[in-house]
C-alpha cells in the first residue's frame, strides 16, 4: 500500500512564505507584515499563519522577537526538513542506546563467562570483516551489512551481562536502531575507518579483562561520539 502524506494548510503557507522570500519580497533581517496582513494575502486564518511561522521559525528561515514581531532570518531552509527530522530520531536512539548498552557493558564485564568471550571474539572478528576495504568503489553498498556486523557485536555484550530485561530492551530497539545506523552512515558517507574498529576492540577488551568502569565508559564515549558527529 502506498502512504500518502497530505500537506496541511500550514505547509502550504509555509511554502508560500518561503517562496516569497527567495523571490526578494523580503530581504534579509526585514521584518514581515502582521500575521492579519498575512492572513489576507494568503486567505487563510490567523492560527495557520502562526502554525507556518513555526515552521519557517524551526527550519532558521524567520525568527519572531517579542514585541517587535518577525524577521527574515535566513533566505532557504539551514537544512532539508526531512533530514533534520531523521537526525533527531537518530539522536534519540542513540540516547536510548547509552542508557541500555553502558550499563550492559559494565554487567557484562562482571558477569562474562568462557563461552560470552568466544562469542565477543567472534563477533568483533566479523565486525572487522564487514568494514569496506581501501580504496572500495562502493562503500555505501557495504552499509547494511556493516551495521548488521556492528549491532550483532553490541548484542553480544548485551547477551553477556545475563539481564533479561536489558537484552528485551535492546531486542525490541533493534528494528528502529538498524534503520537509525544506516540512515546515520548514509548521511555521514565514510564508516567504519580503523578508530572507530579500534573502539569497538578497546570496549571488547575491557569486558573480556572484567573491567566494568572502563567498559562503561567506553561504552558511552563511543556512543556520544556517533551523537557528536551529527551534531
Amino acid at each position: 500500500m502506498v502512504q500518502v502524506v497530505r500537506e496541511t494548510l500550514a505547509d502550504r503557507a509555509a511554502q508560500l512564505l518561503l517562496d516569497r522570500i527567495g523571490a526578494g519580497e523580503w530581504a534579509l533581517g526585514e521584518r514581515l507584515p502582521g500575521e492579519t496582513t498575512l492572513a489576507l494575502q494568503l486567505g487563510i486564518g490567523r492560527s495557520t499563519v502562526r502554525e507556518a511561522i513555526r515552521q519557517l521559525a524551526g527550519r532558521g528561515v524567520l525568527v519572531t522577537r517579542q514585541g517587535a514581531g518577525v524577521f527574515v532570518a535566513a533566505l532557504e531552509p539551514r537544512d532539508d526538513w526531512d533530514e533534520v527530522l531523521r537526525r533527531a530520531d537518530i539522536l534519540a536512539v542513540i540516547e536510548t542506546r547509552t542508557a541500555i548498552e553502558s550499563e550492559a557493558a559494565a554487567l557484562a564485564a562482571r558477569r562474562r563467562t568462557p563461552a560470552d568471550v568466544r562469542a565477543l571474539r567472534r563477533a568483533l572478528s566479523a565486525r572487522g570483516a564487514s568494514r569496506p576495504e581501501r580504496g572500495e568503489s562502493d562503500p555505501r553498498a557495504l552499509i547494511e551489512g556493516h551495521v548488521d556486523a556492528d549491532l550483532a557485536l553490541h548484542r553480544a555484550i548485551v547477551a553477556a551481562a545475563h539481564n533479561t530485561v536489558l537484552a528485551e530492551l535492546f531486542d525490541a530497539l533493534t528494528p528502529r536502531l538498524r534503520q537509525a545506523m544506516v540512515d546515520m552512515l548514509k548521511m555521514r558517507g565514510a564508516f567504519g575507518d580503523a578508530e572507530d574498529h579500534a573502539a569497538h576492540e578497546q570496549l571488547v577488551d575491557a569486558v573480556v579483562r572484567g573491567d566494568a568502569v572502563a567498559a562503561a565508559s567506553l561504552s558511552r564515549e563511543h556512543l556520544a561520539g556517533l551523537a557528536a558527529a551529527l551534531a
